[in-house]
């Protein structure tokens, strides 16, 4: 202990107290605000990601929870006629127009316990539910998708391996989903044509994994024209996107890009890239690896992807047999939904994106498919990967005015012009969960955000009910 003149010193007990209570005050107050997503601006720069919310555990295992946290009862049974009671005003918001379509369903027997709206609606990207569903079903979600370089001597070839993901450069920025570049490949290439002797090439590539059409017949025809959309390939960087263009053809692109890449490192390459075709089982001269299904999955459901959701319908038809086109995907996602006993009456598809206004979609279906990913452990993770109401992905902008079901919320998005919808999953105000969907093809256009509004609200009806029977 510190003395002076041979006096004992002691610090003012309020010294030490009052920093702590304010310490204890600021950790609260910290606590509060993360809860309610008032930080993810600062402390994520938009969205915090799905790591950062933990997602109810009687939603994301194939078993009810025999522990329930403190303060969060296990899920118990909804009465029907109080969620109805909280949710039915909300549908009839003008703004969402005259169809306006809501099923609710209780985990995990899937018991629907509330229809509202006849018939399937154009779905948008709520699409990606059924697509990610039958995605994580039918592949292996460790799986990773290669992308190669084989050949001998001076006749070496590009080949895509359908990864969604390929850069031309893995940047800090992104997130663990960009696991694999054209950079680091051009860099295994040099190294291993250099260790034979060679300096020059041709170089050819090779996207025929995927076959079919490159943008479904029904796409507006404006969507690759406009710059919207990258045609579809098994082979393609920064998805085929440069300078804020996208390639019409990206495969050629990544190979020009390649190209460079090679010289860049010493190994010149003679004449333009040309399209090639080589045997699968072809001895690759190097290898880079994207990253996980499961991670794939995650990202394109949280950010919207339809670049990724795309290349997804092609693997899960490659997975189920069938020709890796939109027809091939469109079916294995049918078969799938079948195979699982959901409910898919009035079910048409003509992507995996939601990018067609061909598509329709019962509410019904995408409630079931939500419940039965996660009451299936193979596919528990998609309900995980839903967009967290305030927090994450699509829904980090939205629910601001309706703070109390901030973090309450996970659900899928899907806006189209005229269209909106919503997929996922709420706990009422006592921590039962209710998965759902909301849907209305015939929203004001003129109040796009009054209607993504209005869905909220619908989510926020079923968060603020306390339903239990």
């Amino acid at each position: 202990m510190p003395s002076h003149g041979g006096a004992r010193v002691s610090k003012p007990r309020g010294a030490i107290i009052i920093p702590s209570l304010v310490l204890t005050l600021v950790v609260a107050l910290g606590i509060f605000l993360w809860s309610r997503g008032e930080l993810n601006d600062l402390i994520c720069d938009g969205d915090c990601g799905p790591a950062n919310v933990i997602p109810p555990r009687s939603l994301t295992t194939d078993t009810l929870p025999a522990d329930p946290a403190p303060g969060l009862p296990a899920p118990g049974d909804i009465d029907p006629a109080k969620l109805r009671a909280a949710v039915a005003p909300t549908l009839d918001a003008a703004v969402l127009g005259p169809r306006v379509g809501f099923s609710a369903v209780a985990p995990p027997t899937g018991t629907e316990l509330m229809s509202s709206g006849p018939g399937a609606y154009v779905p948008a990207s709520t699409t990606k539910v059924l697509t990610s569903f039958a995605a994580l079903s039918l592949i292996d979600p460790q799986t990773r998708y290669a992308t190669r370089v084989v050949g001998s001597g001076d006749q070496v070839v590009l080949v895509g391996g359908g990864d969604p993901y390929l850069a031309v450069k893995r940047k800090k920025t992104h997130d663990g989903v960009v696991r694999a570049d054209l950079t680091t490949l051009a860099k295994r290439t040099a190294t291993a044509l250099k260790r034979v002797g060679t300096d020059s090439v041709n170089l050819g590539f090779d996207a025929s994994l995927f076959t079919g059409p490159d943008a479904s017949p029904g796409w507006e025809p404006s969507y690759v024209s406009q710059n919207i959309v990258t045609p579809v390939s098994a082979l393609w960087a920064d998805q085929g996107e440069q300078g804020g263009i996208r390639a019409r053809d990206p495969a050629a692109s990544a190979a020009r890009t390649f190209a460079g890449l090679l010289e860049d490192r010493g190994i010149t390459v003679t004449g333009e890239p040309e399209p090639a075709k080589v045997p699968g089982d072809a001895p690759a001269i190097a290898v880079v690896r994207g990253a996980t299904v499961a991670r794939i999955v995650e990202t394109l459901l949280r950010v919207s992807d339809n670049q990724a959701a795309e290349v997804m319908l092609r693997h899960l038809a490659i997975a189920a047999g069938k020709p890796a086109t939109f027809d091939g995907g469109v079916e294995a996602v049918t078969d799938v939904l079948d195979a699982a006993d959901i409910d898919i009456e009035g079910l048409v598809l003509a992507d995996g994106s939601g990018l067609s206004r061909r598509n329709r979609i019962a509410p019904l279906t995408l409630a079931q498919t939500v419940n039965v990913a996660a009451s299936t452990p193979r596919t528990s993770g998609l309900a995980a990967d839903l967009p967290v109401s305030g927090f994450t992905g699509t829904l980090v902008d939205r629910f601001a005015k309706l703070t109390a079901s901030r973090g309450m919320v996970r659900a899928k998005t899907g806006t189209l012009t005229g269209i909106h919808s919503l997929a996922g999953y709420a706990l009422d105000a006592e921590g039962r969960p209710v998965v759902f969907a909301v849907m209305a093809d015939r929203t004001s256009t003129a109040a796009p955000v009054e209607a993504q509004a209005a869905l909220d609200r619908v989510a926020a009806a079923i968060a603020a009910c306390t339903c239990g029977a």
